[in-house]
């Protein structure tokens, strides 16, 4: 299993250093592209940055679980509308956890509406070395089931892009 497990890290830095990047496209290319993801997840040394529409999905969670308990730092900031009452959603279990802080971001209020936008992003940066986007909630039907993309990428000006966006979406996150 060890083996195994440096192989698919070894496989996704080569991939990321020769090739700046990987695209998945699901359902076809689903089990390389959960693999990946977790993979990512797991290369953590300091902190891994979230932000999320839906997360669902118990694999990616245990990931996260084993990373916190590692002393990696892990952030998530989570929609409001889709998890404060959703029972399926991941956010009550990893805020419990050491080294994990969850947030709920409700979109911006629309003009002249009495409606509110969502925070429908899907995106993880970590270490400011990797960058993960793309379509995909973090559930399983999402893996198994829908059309969707998934990339992941070392590219720099991205990460600090995405980083600026992260952190200002903090400064509105309201604690779970």
């Amino acid at each position: 299993m060890y083996f195994l497990r440096s192989f698919g890290l070894l496989f996704l830095l080569f991939a990321f250093v020769y090739g700046g990047g990987q695209i998945f496209f699901m359902p076809e290319e689903q089990k390389q592209a959960l693999r990946a993801l977790k993979e990512t997840l797991r290369s953590a040394k300091k902190e891994i940055n979230i932000a999320i529409y839906s997360f669902t999905n118990k694999e990616i969670t245990k990931v996260l679980r084993d990373q916190a308990r590692n002393g990696v730092k892990v952030n998530i900031v989570y929609d409001k509308e889709s998890n404060i009452k959703n029972a399926y959603s991941t956010i009550g279990y990893l805020a419990t956890l050491n080294n994990i802080n969850v947030c709920l971001l409700q979109g911006r209020k629309a003009a002249q509406k009495d409606y509110y936008g969502i925070m429908h992003q899907k995106l993880a940066i970590i270490d400011n070395h990797y960058i993960i986007f793309g379509s995909a909630n973090w559930s399983k039907s999402a893996f198994e089931n829908n059309f969707e993309i998934l990339y992941l990428s070392t590219e720099k000006k991205i990460i600090q892009k995405a980083k600026k966006h992260f952190k200002e979406m903090l400064k509105d996150c309201k604690a779970f």
